[in-house]
């Protein structure tokens, strides 16, 4: 395999690429949420085992030895999703500005806007320090187009429908801007990374939507979901 042609195909399985129709579960959360030391230890661990993926599957895609390590990074990433959940529910540190209940209506009330303008929005929870989505991006195959970027050598792609990458982006810092008004306050809002998994199938779909409502449940705050109204 062409160092060109794995490019394409390490960018297509790495597990932050955009298939187009696809639903996403994402999870964003406020600055300083989670100890930096968590964060630097996950992502040096998650870093090592990216490189040793692509050192291997360049090698060879269809090993054994590839897989696994593809397995072993997508079993990092869940654990950790696991880690930092329980750490954000035990909200030990950083701020909860989401508490407020304008904060949460600015946060709600953007996810309600973006709906059927950049995605479909499926289910969503507001916590006091993170958010948790569900949706589908609108871009599409149909819409969808391929691009060469001849001086550095490798594919991407191009719609005129946002990408997550966007919808994160535009989602985040609007309501990072309406946020600090109301609270007075300049600087970061959010975290940059955002946590995301695309839904595999319908099994999936049905789980994901179901943690998303009943986080406040998980968490203590309530005893039915239904009961839960901040946004």
């Amino acid at each position: 395999m062409n160092a060109l042609t794995y490019r394409q195909f390490y960018r297509r399985r790495l597990p932050h690429i955009v298939p187009p129709d696809t639903t996403f579960f994402v999870t964003f959360r406020l600055i300083d949420s989670i100890p930096k030391a968590e964060v630097r230890s996950y992502k040096a661990r998650v870093d090592w085992l990216e490189n040793e993926t692509e050192r291997i599957a360049r090698q060879n895609d269809d090993s054994p030895e590839a897989a696994a390590h593809f397995e072993r990074l997508l079993a990092c990433k869940r654990e950790w999703f696991v880690k930092f959940e329980d750490i954000l529910h035990k909200a030990r540190i950083g701020p909860e500005w989401l508490k407020e209940k304008r904060i949460a209506r600015i946060v709600a009330d953007s996810l309600h806007f973006l709906d059927n303008r950049s995605y479909t929005l499926n289910a969503y929870c507001v916590m006091s320090n993170h958010v948790h989505a569900v949706f589908r991006p609108l871009v599409t195959e149909a819409n969808i187009r391929e691009e060469v970027d001849e001086d550095r050598g490798y594919h991407y792609f191009e719609s005129s429908d946002a990408s997550l990458a966007r919808i994160m982006k535009s989602l985040k810092g609007y309501t990072a801007r309406q946020a600090n008004l109301v609270l007075g306050r300049k600087g970061n809002f959010w975290e940059p990374e955002t946590y995301d998994h695309y839904v595999r199938n319908a099994t999936e779909y049905n789980r994901i939507i179901r943690y998303v409502l009943n986080n406040p449940v998980t968490a203590g705050l309530v005893k039915h979901w239904q009961e839960w109204k901040r946004g």
